[in-house]
């Protein structure tokens, strides 16, 4: 028997429109009671859903990057991979934000530097990193 040939059939076993359904099963179910007192404000909803849509697809791209890295692990997967997981912070914490929980608002006060924007600088770089790499 081959000896990465299981991890190989389990990759394979779901596709990305069902797991991409998963996803976002989970995360109206986790996030549906942060929505429930906004339901009254119809913009705020929508701000809401908005946030948790991007919080959906960060998600997604974080798993399946994560995906790649494990079939070819080179570093530019590994820099995306970490850089779309950033991304589903930033999209959580905007999401809190959304609903009125307020998390690591503002991380540097004398500059007014929310963790929000670094988290972004943060993400834009390994992007940037993972473009600019060059393989030998």
């Amino acid at each position: 028997m081959q000896k990465g040939w299981g991890r190989a059939a389990v990759q394979e076993s779901i596709s990305k429109p069902i797991l991409l359904g998963l996803i976002t099963a989970l995360v109206v179910g986790v996030i549906a009671p942060l929505v429930i007192p906004h339901v009254t404000h119809p913009s705020m909803i929508y701000h809401i859903l908005l946030h948790m849509a991007g919080l959906t697809i960060a998600i997604f791209l974080s798993i399946v990057s994560v995906l790649a890295y494990s079939r070819n692990t080179t570093i530019r997967m590994l820099l995306m991979a970490v850089g779309f997981m950033s991304l589903a912070l930033v999209e959580f914490f905007y999401l809190l934000q959304a609903g009125g929980i307020v998390i690591g608002q503002v991380i540097i006060p004398a500059v007014n530097i929310e963790l929000s924007h670094i988290i972004l600088l943060i993400m834009v770089s390994l992007f940037g990193l993972g473009v600019l790499k060059v393989n030998k």
